[in-house]
């Protein structure tokens, strides 16, 4: 019986060994290099913005934290949340250049789900646009927009835009342009306001950004009076674990570490005030003279 179980397990080894083999590919995927985080990119969604300027509410995809190209995971801490509305809000601010200000009226205020600040719907004759909506601003209130810099500085009310330069000095204001011509670049956040501080010479305004830097912008840049609305933005609790992950935010290590002396408060200097220029900015060529063919 033994001798019959071997000579068996002998021929299916033989047949085994003569039998083709089988190949399995081995799949090689292509390596994408993870993006750095951090370098003014959002991987929280993307907007798909139309042609032309609309009041109706954006398509967005969620990515989550990943990267669109590569789908590779970036942020770790965003994740889920409740599909908000995105509303194209119009940065900037234009009217005329002489005379009496554009007056346009405020429709409704409303709360963006993709902003920390309120927005406001404006209309003027028959066109609507977005506007961020000032701490006290409600529906049916004026506001005039004007790129007139006076000799005298205006009397400017909450909600008014004007050039830096007719302003005057310790007026708060929001959506500030960087450069005339570019939009609302600085000071977007709930609560948050600059400050006129001084008139610099060059045609320059010194403003100082919530976060206590000034910066000396040229006159010409427009921006908004007033500090923005929903001030208590900051200073709500989310008061529970399922609303951090309604507002798209994941759970956190949970590793909780008692601080020690290192993490106490750093008194530093501020820097000192940065100017801006226009942005087309070319570098200078540099003349080199020699004095090698002249002998004396």
């Amino acid at each position: 019986m033994g001798t019959l179980t071997r000579a068996l397990q002998r021929l299916c080894i033989s047949e085994l060994s003569a039998a083709p083999k089988l190949i399995i590919p081995v799949r090689h995927r292509k390596y994408v290099e993870k993006p750095t985080p951090g370098l003014g990119i959002s991987y929280r969604r993307i907007v798909h913005y139309p042609e032309e300027y609309t009041v109706k509410p954006l398509d967005v995809t969620n990515l989550g934290g990943r990267d669109p190209v590569s789908g590779r995971l970036v942020a770790k801490g965003i994740g889920g949340g409740i599909k908000h509305k995105f509303h194209w809000v119009q940065w900037k601010r234009e009217g005329p250049k002489e005379g009496p200000p554009k007056v346009e009226k405020v429709v409704k205020i409303i709360v963006d789900g993709c902003r920390t600040s309120h927005i406001a719907l404006i209309a003027h004759e028959n066109e609507l646009k977005y506007y961020l909506a000032t701490e006290n601003m409600k529906p049916g209130d004026l506001i005039r927009t004007s790129m007139h810099i006076p000799r005298i500085p205006v009397r400017a009310y909450e909600g008014d835009s004007y050039p830096l330069g007719a302003l005057s000095i310790g007026t708060q204001i929001n959506s500030v342009e960087k450069y005339p011509g570019l939009g609302g670049f600085l000071v977007h956040a709930a609560g948050a306001y600059a400050t006129i501080v001084r008139k610099a010479p060059n045609n320059r305004v010194v403003i100082q950004l919530p976060s206590k830097r000034e910066f000396a912008l040229p006159e010409g840049c427009m921006c908004t009076v007033g500090k923005l609305s929903n001030a208590i933005h900051g200073s709500t609790p989310i008061g529970s674990a399922q609303r951090n992950r309604e507002l798209g935010n994941r759970p956190r290590s949970g590793l909780w570490q008692r601080k020690s002396g290192k993490h106490g408060r750093k008194i530093r200097r501020l820097p000192p005030v940065k100017e801006i220029t226009s942005g087309n900015n070319k570098k200078q060529e540099i003349i080199k003279l020699s004095l090698d063919g002249i002998h004396c």
